[in-house]
């Protein structure tokens, strides 16, 4: 009996050479080429990626063999490539969608497998349960050109995404980046071993200002971190970085580089909520932009404040770009995000951006003469104080539905000593509190991990409420 593949909130991820295998692999691409093939897409073009991890680039290869025995014409990227730019190469190439061959920010173990509709966004929860029912238990099943012979033929083409996607950046009006270059700041730069690896030296190269790059080398073991994800403690030396070269500010890209975080001029992390406040804040104030706002139900209040006061509306999904993407292209959203650390932006594709999530910041910065710790100041008081955010982590095991009938079954009264006012229960648990916070309970759709998050206006409460929010999941 085949394995089952199960598509979560960005696709699918599985153990390199425990379930991540060619044929396995291959059979994920059928069900995408006959989900293609089913919505009236035969014969058009596909954009296939990938990115540093141990095989990407052969995943990828395989991938493209498959997609050409299909009929679709295979525009494959030359070299590892960050989600965004291969993100924005699908409407570059007016494609059908794309397939990228990236686990994310997931550990060095694993690797994964994202697909994305013609607007370059994920592809919504309905199109995702048509791909796994399209995926053939036989590998026998899978229709295969070999790739020379497709290659020969025209049917795979290796291409340059980086140029197309650096033109859309200044020829669109997302940003000018003379400004920047000529600002003469000292700009420390994390990679994390992956996929962002020279682009903010390439974009900002020929003024004043100065980039300083770190892991920006090929290591799929992913040395000096847990794993790719822009948070600490994977960030630390970054952050240790920064205070070494008195460098203005930090950005820090995940191992597809569709993810950005940051850290101040003092070597702090700024957590992934207060950016997404501060990208949403620029735009509206700094650029005088206005439009609609799509969050998760798991990222900050502070979006639903800068709502009110910009007049501007601001819808809440659950948590996943598959539930974002779509709602940014209903509403044509001036940003969407998540909690993280995935920043969408208008006249972009509705994708997460780190590239440009990074240069919005250095913009932000440039536009103010400001240091990060000043903006994150004038955030708070536009706001009406500061809000604290933590999320913890625990593996579980067992059926989730059963930890789930748990969590029903110990619904509590107050957390953290603060009263609960509300249940939601469109993606997980969400406890609404008397001080308009909050506290989610959900569990990972790539991962065997359970997650507790709480934004609260009390930082003194952060930790008890996050304790109390394992204790009701039956963790502790």
């Amino acid at each position: 009996m085949a394995q089952k593949l199960k598509f979560g909130t960005d696709g699918w991820r599985g153990v390199i050479a425990e379930d991540y295998t060619f044929d396995n692999v291959r059979r994920a691409a059928q069900g995408f080429a006959s989900y293609m093939l089913s919505v009236g897409k035969k014969g058009q073009r596909v954009i296939v990626g990938y990115d540093m991890r141990f095989g990407s680039e052969h995943f990828a290869a395989a991938v493209a063999e498959v997609l050409a025995g299909n009929g679709m014409k295979v525009y494959l990227t030359m070299e590892a490539t960050p989600t965004p730019v291969i993100a924005y190469a699908v409407v570059d190439k007016k494609a059908a969608g794309a397939i990228n061959i990236t686990a994310s920010h997931n550990p060095p173990t694993d690797n994964g497998f994202k697909v994305r509709n013609e607007t370059g966004g994920a592809i919504d929860p309905e199109g995702l349960k048509q791909i796994e029912g399209g995926i053939p238990d036989d590998i026998k099943d899978v229709k295969r050109k070999d790739y020379k012979e497709a290659t020969a033929a025209g049917e795979i083409v290796t291409f340059d995404a980086a140029t197309p996607y650096i033109e859309h950046l200044t020829r669109d009006g997302l940003i000018d980046l003379q400004p920047i270059k000529d600002a003469g700041l000292t700009v420390m730069v994390d990679v994390m071993w992956g996929n962002g690896m020279g682009w903010f030296p390439r974009l900002l190269k020929g003024g004043k200002t100065r980039v300083i790059e770190i892991h920006n080398e090929r290591n799929p073991s992913f040395p000096e971190m847990k794993r790719p994800e822009p948070i600490q403690p994977n960030i630390d030396v970054g952050l240790k970085a920064t205070v070494d070269n008195k460098a203005d500010v930090l950005l820090i890209t995940d191992g597809d580089a569709d993810r950005c975080g940051i850290g101040d001029e003092n070597g702090e992390f700024i957590n992934q909520l207060r950016v997404f406040g501060l990208l949403a804040y620029y735009l509206l104030e700094v650029r005088g932009e206005r439009g609609d706002i799509v969050k998760t139900l798991s990222t900050t209040n502070m979006l639903n404040k800068l709502g009110e006061l910009y007049n501007v509306p601001v819808h809440e999904t659950g948590v996943g770009f598959k539930y974002v993407a779509p709602k940014m292209t209903e509403t044509n959203a001036l940003i969407g995000g998540e909690e993280s650390g995935g920043y969408a932006f208008r006249g972009n594709v509705p994708e997460r951006d780190g590239i440009l999530a990074g240069l919005y910041m250095l913009d932000f910065m440039v536009k103010t003469g400001k240091k990060p710790t000043e903006l994150l100041k004038d955030l708070f008081a536009k706001v009406g104080g500061e809000y604290f955010y933590d999320r913890v982590d625990s593996p579980f095991s067992g059926d989730p539905e059963a930890r789930k009938q748990i969590i029903r079954d110990n619904y509590p009264a107050t957390l953290g000593g603060l009263k609960v006012t509300d249940v939601i229960t469109v993606d997980g648990f969400q406890f609404k509190m008397e001080d308009g916070g909050w506290m989610l309970i959900r569990f990972s759709g790539t991962e065997p991990i359970l997650r507790v998050y709480t934004e609260t206006r009390h930082k003194d409460k952060v930790k008890a409420i996050l304790e109390d929010g394992l204790k009701v999941a039956g963790i502790k």
